[in-house]
């Protein structure tokens, strides 16, 4: 059964708007056949040459990564998400998109405050804990709606 009291859809909703602002992005970029992110730190030209793939093809498919990341965040709060995809199924979705987010606001952390070398700034740090946060109140948020109620 799930308990509509225990959802927090904000958390939810933020991360689908950022992550519908990732893919576009990752879109101009695509378009324009370079590799990095708007607002982020620069490609250099050794990097982008030593690339196993295309820049711009490898952009369409971190664009088309984030509007399926959209999606699964949507899926969270949604009753089309809750009711037809099975929980265990959004949980193992969950915990790898959790890994991902989570994996690249960890960098950007440690790039932004103690320098890895990426060339992320501090305020690329603040972003980076904003939205693992919020990927982790997320997951939690699922999890709480979706336990089934003692009969």
């Amino acid at each position: 059964m799930i308990d509509p009291h225990a959802r927090r859809r904000w958390p939810a909703y933020t991360l689908a708007l950022l992550f519908l602002g990732y893919a576009a992005g990752k879109a101009v970029f695509a378009a324009q056949s370079r590799l990095g992110f708007p607002g982020g730190p620069p490609v250099s030209e050794a990097e982008t040459e030593a690339y196993l793939l295309d820049p711009a093809l490898a952009q369409w498919f971190a664009t088309a990564s984030g509007l399926m990341g959209a999606v699964i965040a949507l899926a969270t709060v949604t009753e089309w998400g809750l009711r037809t995809v099975p929980r265990p199924l959004m949980l193992v979705v969950l915990t790898g998109l959790a890994l991902a987010v989570l994996g690249g606001a960890g960098i950007m952390v440690l790039d932004g405050f103690i320098g890895l070398g990426v060339g992320w700034r501090w305020y690329h740090g603040l972003l980076g804990l904003a939205v693992g946060a919020l990927c982790v109140e997320m997951l939690r948020s699922y999890v709480k709606a979706t336990n089934r109620v003692a009969a």
